[in-house]
């Protein structure tokens, strides 16, 4: 890439819009309001141009957040985010076999470590894991039997 297009704004974003293959894994295009970056050719809707920024690699090290389609195949099948839901309910089920549950903490201090409420928990391990147990702990806000 020659040296004056990694400073030229404008037909980066050109680039960009158009979806050039030519210009794939030449830079990077970063969105400021999600911190989102992808590569030039993404299929996902354009950001306003206002909101992007170019870089000549893929800012991952600096705490971008890379959207599914910049990454090679190889990167997404072990991530976390591409495995979505299930990654979480694994993540769950592996604490509490290290005992998360059993040292005095609820279900919702489980769903709170995990970033997210009891209630999107219950529904993910419904979904996934068949549902979850309580081991016993009264929940109000779990359904206790059927409603008549």
């Amino acid at each position: 890439m020659p040296a004056a297009l990694a400073l030229d704004r404008m037909a980066c974003d050109r680039a960009r819009i158009a979806r050039d293959a030519r210009f794939d894994g030449r830079f990077f295009t970063g969105v400021l309001t999600t911190r989102i970056y992808c590569r030039p050719v993404c299929p996902v809707k354009p950001a306003r141009s206002r909101n992007v920024v170019f870089f000549p690699t893929a800012p991952r090290p600096s705490g971008g957040i890379p959207s599914l389609p910049a990454l090679p195949a190889r990167e997404r099948a072990g991530d976390a985010a591409w495995r979505g839901a299930a990654a979480t309910v694994s993540r769950a089920l592996r604490l509490i076999e290290h005992g998360f549950l059993d040292e005095g903490k609820a279900v919702a201090d489980l769903a709170d470590a995990l970033g997210m409420t009891a209630r999107h928990l219950r529904r993910l391990f419904a979904r996934h894991a068949g549902g979850l147990a309580d081991r016993g702990r009264h929940d109000p806000g779990a359904c206790s039997g059927p409603r008549r």
